[in-house]
């Protein structure tokens, strides 16, 4: 078993390679967009901001199309789309299309939720104070929901990281293609097992880490 694990040692080290920068890449990406949407879906629905119906149930509709489809077949519809972006269809490169899409539709939604538990009385005592709606959220509403808003990014990023696992069934790399292409493919199950502690790893990893950064923050 340990001979097998050395002789693909530089395979699983391009291979957590591939993973970080599928899920690094997109989890900034969804962390950037997901929040801006998710602003809109919370303001849009609130009466206290800009209060738009048609706005926000064209956004909401287009999140909810996104997330109602599974990852696996999302990636496959895309592929064109990635062709377009990055230039390729295969690789980690064309994987961070649907990845970036995926985490910028679940976050969004996870941050609506974020914006939507902050009091509302809180809100209503500093926009009576006559500040602008912009400096209310940029005030108020984000630094309020900052502890929640770092839990979520622990959510998305561990979902994301599993959803990165299929990126092997299009030829874009990582620890599930890995684990596909020896654990099952040749057999080798020690393989299989490796990459699957790996995973079991990273995302207790992921979960200390946004923890100690929810503590942080909240202490502020």
């Amino acid at each position: 078993m340990i001979q097998s694990i050395l002789k693909v040692k530089g395979d699983i080290l391009v291979s957590l390679g591939q993973t970080f920068y599928m899920v690094i890449i997109s989890v900034v990406i969804g962390i950037i967009l997901g929040t801006l949407i998710g602003l809109v879906l919370y303001t849009t629905e609130n009466p206290l901001f800009v209060r738009n119906k048609v706005v926000n149930k064209i956004v909401g509709a287009i999140i909810n199309i996104i997330q109602s489809i599974p990852f696996l077949i999302l990636m496959v519809l895309l592929l064109p789309l990635s062709k377009l972006i990055v230039g390729t269809k295969i690789g980690s490169k064309a994987v961070l299309v649907p990845l970036s899409i995926a985490a910028v539709s679940f976050f969004a939604r996870l941050s609506e939720a974020s914006f939507s538990d902050v009091s509302k009385g809180v809100i209503e005592a500093f926009i009576s104070t006559g500040a602008s709606k912009a400096k209310v959220i940029v005030k108020i509403l984000v630094p309020e929901a900052l502890p929640s808003l770092v839990r979520n990014i622990t959510v998305t990023t561990v979902t994301i990281l599993g959803f990165s696992a299929m990126a092997g069934l299009v030829g874009g790399g990582g620890l599930g293609d890995l684990a596909y292409r020896y654990g099952y493919q040749r057999y080798q199950s020690e393989i299989m097992v490796i990459c699957v502690l790996i995973l079991i790893v990273l995302v207790q990893g992921i979960t200390a880490l946004g923890e100690w950064a929810v503590k942080k923050v909240s202490k502020k």
